[in-house]
């Protein structure tokens, strides 16, 4: 299976933020839409970096509450890995796995397309194993 077959049943909306959003901002952004992070834009839609829960937490353990103050460019990931949709599960299970994060921006000619989580990716590999047994099994018995 690939990123793109994952977009095409989960949707290509992805929520984005701008830089220049406070971090205290970003925070109740992050509640409201219940999610663990969100993308950072910049004017012309190009990927600036990605803010989670962890960078929020590692700048409240260095700044405290001041942190909250701050634009998020201050304290987002701003060396964003990105894939492409025609990366396989397995490619983007490596990624998440060696960089040790559970969102990825999908781009395509640089422009980003949409936003899969490790969630994403491990139900869609749960599949293709069942999948397989199941084929195994009936290959068995015929």
């Amino acid at each position: 299976m690939t990123v793109k077959q994952i977009l095409d049943q989960k949707g290509r909306d992805v929520v984005t933020v701008s830089p220049s959003m406070s971090t205290a901002d970003a925070v109740r952004f992050l509640a409201e839409n219940k999610i663990g992070a969100v993308v950072v834009t910049r004017d012309n839609g190009k990927v600036a970096g990605i803010l989670s829960e962890r960078d929020i937490v590692r700048a409240m353990a260095a700044k405290g509450a001041d942190a909250l103050s701050a634009p998020i460019s201050d304290i987002m990931t701003s060396k964003v890995t990105t894939c492409g949709e025609g990366h396989s599960v397995n490619q983007v299970m490596e990624l998440m796995t060696n960089g040790r994060f559970r969102h990825l921006p999908v781009e395509t000619d640089g422009k980003l397309v949409g936003l899969i989580s490790i969630g994403d990716v491990v139900r869609r590999r749960i599949e293709d194993v069942e999948r397989e047994a199941e084929e195994i099994k009936a290959y068995i018995a015929s």
